[in-house]
């Protein structure tokens, strides 16, 4: 069975006017599907054929084949993002909430300390907040690189800071595109479901 793109758990207009349908045009519809694509040719006749998309990064990971771990990571990374984000963004809540207010003073503090992980992040990669050592950290990835090449480390909410997930809607301002995730896009209630499985 081939790697399949994980449908949008929302209409592709749902979160304008922070993210519009056109950047999912693009986002989704085109760099998404490449990597999803770029995967199925590779392991094509492979005994990863029928493997998950996450054993497919783990396997491209432990044999080095960097293209193939470079397009598999980037599909999981973006199935990932996509339920980062939310038409319906709420204040975290529950055993999150408190773990935000106990690691990371607060949400305001963690929006402070995510938005300048994301800003100063150099060229492209991905923002995530994640459980390690039990507790909550903010960290960034480099490129294809995810959660999933770094044992000990459970991903809760990803915001992708590669140029082709704003330009069309923030041009350069990477900062303003933060905003607006943390703002009224960032699906604090996902995050807090993930939390729930792991602690």
């Amino acid at each position: 069975m081939a790697v399949t793109q994980t449908p949008l758990p929302y209409a592709q207009d749902a979160l304008a006017p922070h993210m519009s349908a056109r950047t999912f045009e693009f986002h989704y519809g085109k760099h998404h599907k490449a990597y999803v694509d770029n995967t199925n040719a590779a392991i094509k006749g492979t005994p990863l054929e029928n493997a998950t998309l996450e054993a497919i990064v783990k396997s491209a990971l432990e044999s080095k084949n960097q293209k193939l771990f470079n397009n598999a990571a980037q599909a999981w990374n973006h199935d990932f993002f996509w339920h980062s984000l939310t038409p319906k963004a709420a204040a975290p809540s529950g055993r999150l909430a408190e773990w935000i207010q106990r690691d990371l003073g607060g949400l305001d503090k963690l929006k402070e300390t995510f938005k300048a992980e994301a800003v100063g992040h150099f060229a492209s990669g991905w923002a995530w907040l994640v459980v390690k050592d039990g507790k909550l950290a903010v960290t960034s990835f480099h490129d294809a690189d995810t959660p999933l090449a770094h044992p000990g480390v459970t991903p809760l909410l990803t915001c992708d800071v590669w140029e082709h997930a704003y330009y069309i809607d923030y041009q350069n301002a990477r900062a303003s595109f933060l905003d607006a995730f943390l703002a009224n896009l960032a699906n604090w209630q996902g995050a807090g479901e993930r939390l729930a499985k792991v602690a």
